[in-house]
């Protein structure tokens, strides 16, 4: 429920009726929830969206753009490395940042960091490594750093008018609202941000390949993306498991994702993989991390050795393996066990006049060419409108040709420097503009030579001219423009594609089956929640069962390590696990807290334990309520190893016993007020809903209720058939005399 607004008002001291109630400082003023979203949350996420983490069109954010155009400015295209921190403190004059910020975006686009396919930013000095969070980069005051020679296709007519500048935050300088890049730089490099509500996440592409599919829709309108655009390329490398139908569907929709595998080598000298190229979603450091949890948990056994030999040759993971492993198939194990083989989530979300859009390829293709076409247009006209006003002047210089002397005399018998300029127009004939520029020529100029020199470019800039004009009123010639200017690109700056394909039919699925050491273990649960796993022989060794004060084993299996266990608890879940996840332990100490190991929600607890090497029989709830639940234990199996399922058993009484059979048997339910009923599991229709609530299979007297249940085993009662019954539900029968001497000598 939103708070009640108060109405009030922020009143100058100075202008406050006498009635008006003033705001003091750190007053708490109610305001209604919506309000304050709209006021206060509303206007940070639509900054964080259009000024933070979405690409544009030109493929940079605002701080790529701020720090290049800096650069840029800074002379960097040309001149030589300077310390990065000086291009730090200049970007500040654009990027209203602290300087670590700026700097780590600048690592990001540098050369060294080997995070960009087409990096922008030639650096010297430690820039760290993508795959790496251990390498980290240097400070700023010991790098270096200026632009690549691609950034030239950055800047190429910037000043010649070809995008918008603006004030900068302080209105001290412009900058672009956009730079006038030459090629479809979005899905060159790889870029990825997290903004609210939504995100960003663009793969990257070969150079040559982008360009080629942008030659071919500027053409073509109807040409398929997918014939000349193969697959994503990164600078790291690796092998992109390609599927065509999936592949068309991301440059459709600009959603979907793609699998990257690490490449490898093997020595066999050594008997070692070596590992060069990995997905660029992941690092070495969690690769490894992964691959030793593995090896310590017993699901790999074929690795000896595992190490990070990275260094300034590049990246290099090495595993040694043990005698006779197939390292293929080892490989084939990584590949699903760990981060060696991760997925590419692609969501090509960029900013188009504004207005962030989920585009496919081919859109965000056209929409480049609509921004380039508007940039060449731009370039056009101010070269047409520089070279008109060149002609003019010119055109006033020729008429001054006609009569040299006229112009001097006209000159020198003005009396007043204020009459020239209007004299020469009445003399020659020509404007104000055209007279000013006459008057600002020169005494030593004032030759014919000079004067033909400035003036045979006359028809040139005529025919100049013509031919802009006609640029500017043709589609076609612009198109033609855009596809040299490409064409110039990829001649410049192409490189081999560095991510090899493979297609998914030519892989062989191989099911990765985890190795579980087997033997024979004695399994203990207790009523607190503790549990065991004693070897036989450790347990003939050992003494008295340690157990909590108070607590007691409800439960005792004689089972394999490979054995899975199923764990009910107090909020009708179901926990599953495996014997071997447990360690090996005495009977000198309390056990495993199975909440705690399993992670159990709070103030959850487990209560019974199913033990089970398949998934064949049933598991039957015994309720307080006289009801019985049959369930088929294959509906607890799931195919992806999900650890807990939830609404596992019915939550309508409470659960007095959940056991475990594989088929139908006898159980013992015995009620409060001291009546036990035999009953056969035969007589309940099994039921494939988990939380079924179960019949009724025991009448109960008011107040009374079901307080234990187990299975039946033979010579617990003299005469069995005194318990059993021919229909439910029933109220059982009480212990006859020759059953309380059997029971109490049970009990003894």
């Amino acid at each position: 429920m939103p708070r009640k607004s108060k109405k009030t008002e922020e009143i100058k001291h100075d202008e406050a009726p006498a009635n008006a109630v003033i705001l003091g400082a750190g007053e708490v003023v109610d305001q209604p929830i919506t309000e304050t979203l709209e006021t206060n949350y509303m206007p940070y996420a639509m900054s964080v969206i259009m000024s933070r983490a979405i690409p544009e069109i030109d493929g940079f954010k605002p701080s790529h753009r701020k720090l290049l155009y800096t650069m840029y400015k800074m002379g960097l295209l040309n001149g030589a490395r300077i310390k990065s921190a000086n291009i730090v403190g200049r970007t500040m004059q654009l990027n209203p940042h602290g300087d670590a910020a700026i700097y780590e975006t600048m690592v990001r686009l540098s050369k060294g960091n080997e995070t960009l396919l087409h990096p922008y930013v030639d650096s010297k000095g430690n820039f760290g490594k993508a795959y790496s969070r251990n390498m980290a980069f240097a400070a700023s005051r010991y790098t270096e750093a200026k632009l690549e020679a691609i950034s030239n296709e950055l800047f190429r007519d910037i000043d010649k008018d070809t995008v918008d500048f603006v004030d900068n935050y302080d209105a001290s300088m412009l900058e672009p609202t956009l730079l006038p890049v030459t090629f479809p730089s979005v899905l060159v490099n790889a870029n990825t941000g997290i903004a609210v509500g939504m995100a960003s996440s663009i793969c990257s592409f070969n150079l040559a390949e982008v360009c080629e599919t942008t030659i071919e829709l500027i053409k073509n309108e109807d040409h398929i993306v997918a014939d000349t655009l193969k697959a994503p390329d990164f600078i790291g490398g690796g092998l992109l498991i390609y599927n065509r139908e999936e592949m068309e569907e991301i440059y459709r929709t600009g959603r979907g994702g793609f699998k990257v595998r690490a490449k490898y080598s093997f020595d066999k000298s050594n008997n070692c993989i070596d590992i060069t190229q990995i997905p660029p979603t992941t690092t070495t450091e969690i690769i490894i991390d992964k691959i030793i949890e593995k090896v310590k948990a017993g699901s790999i056994k074929e690795i000896s050795d595992i190490r990070d030999e990275t260094d300034k040759r590049g990246l290099k993971i090495t595993i040694d393996l043990k005698r006779g492993t197939d390292p293929d198939k080892l490989m084939n194990k990584l590949y699903k066990m760990t981060s060696l083989e991760d997925t590419f989530s692609c969501n090509f979300n960029v900013l188009v006049a504004s207005v962030p859009r989920v585009m496919g390829v081919k859109e965000l293709l056209t929409e480049w060419i609509a921004f380039r076409t508007e940039c060449v247009n731009r370039r056009v006209y101010f070269e047409l409108s520089k070279a008109k006003d060149k002609l003019h002047l010119l055109e006033g210089l020729q008429k001054i040709l006609l009569d040299i002397d006229k112009a001097i005399k006209i000159i020198r018998q003005t009396d007043e420097e204020s009459e020239v300029v209007p004299n020469l127009m009445i003399g020659f004939g020509i404007d104000k503009i055209q007279a000013e520029y006459v008057a600002e020529i020169k005494l030593r100029h004032l030759n014919r030579e000079y004067i033909l020199k400035r003036t045979k470019d006359i028809e040139q800039l005529r025919a100049d001219i013509e031919d802009m004009e006609n640029i500017l009123s043709s589609r076609s010639r612009v198109k033609k423009i855009i596809i040299s200017e490409l064409q110039e690109v990829v001649k410049k700056y192409d490189q081999p594609r560095r991510t090899e394909i493979i297609y998914s039919s030519d892989i062989v699925e191989e099911q990765v089956v985890e190795e579980i050491p087997d033997y024979a273990v004695n399994l203990f649960f207790t009523r607190e929640g503790y549990f065991k796993k004693i070897t036989p022989l450790s347990l003939r060794m050992g003494g008295v069962q340690k157990l909590k004060e108070g607590d007691e084993i409800i439960s005792s299996v004689e089972a394999k390590n490979s054995a899975e266990l199923l764990f009910w608890t107090n909020q009708h879940q179901v926990y599953k696990s495996r014997a071997n996840e447990f360690d090996d332990t005495k009977a000198s100490v309390l056990g495993d807290y199975v909440a705690s190991k399993l992670s159990m929600d709070t103030d959850e607890t487990a209560r019974f334990m199913s033990v089970l090497n398949e998934y064949k029989g049933y598991m039957i709830f015994v309720f307080e309520n006289g009801k019985v639940a049959k369930v088929d234990i294959s509906c607890y199996e799931t195919k992806n190893n999900r650890k807990k399922l939830i609404k596992a058993f019915s939550d309508a009484s409470e659960l007095v016993n959940a056991v475990y059979i594989k088929e139908d048997c006898e159980i013992v339910i015995k009620s409060s007020s001291g009546r036990y009923l035999l009953l056969n599991t035969g007589a309940i229709a099994p039921k494939t809903t988990k939380n079924t609530l179960g019949v009724k299979v025991m009448t109960l007297k008011k107040g009374h209720r079901v307080i234990s249940a187990e299975p039946y085993s033979d010579g617990r009662f003299a005469k069995p058939s005194r318990y059993r019954t021919k229909s439910l539900p029933a109220a059982g029968a009480t212990l006859s005399a020759e059953d309380e001497g059997v029971q109490v000598q049970l009990t003894l």
